[in-house]
């Protein structure tokens, strides 16, 4: 039998190592709510024209919201969004 505590580094050690954690975890973060606000507005049959509306923003600021490789989509409009599909955004420091 192998030992696995004696095998490499995690994966969240390579990532800090290299540098890359912090923009991982972004990107991460900004996936799971692109996707779930995506998922609400398929949940109500929610266009994204009339999803800008409610939110009083362009469709180009929204394709930005739900694009996850955008990181730079500001918490104000990430509650906009939220508002918009009868969610409350919510976030935690660990």
């Amino acid at each position: 039998m192998i030992d696995k505590k004696n095998i490499g580094s995690s994966f969240d050690d390579f990532l800090k190592e290299d540098g890359l954690l912090e923009a991982t975890e972004e990107q991460a973060i900004k996936e799971i709510l692109a996707d779930q606000i995506a998922k609400a507005m398929r949940d109500q049959s929610l266009s994204k024209t009339a999803m800008a509306k409610r939110m009083n923003t362009s469709r180009q600021a929204l394709d930005r919201l739900l694009d996850p490789k955008n990181t730079g989509v500001t918490l104000q409009t990430m509650q906009r969004a939220a508002k918009a599909v009868g969610r409350r955004l919510s976030l935690e420091l660990r």
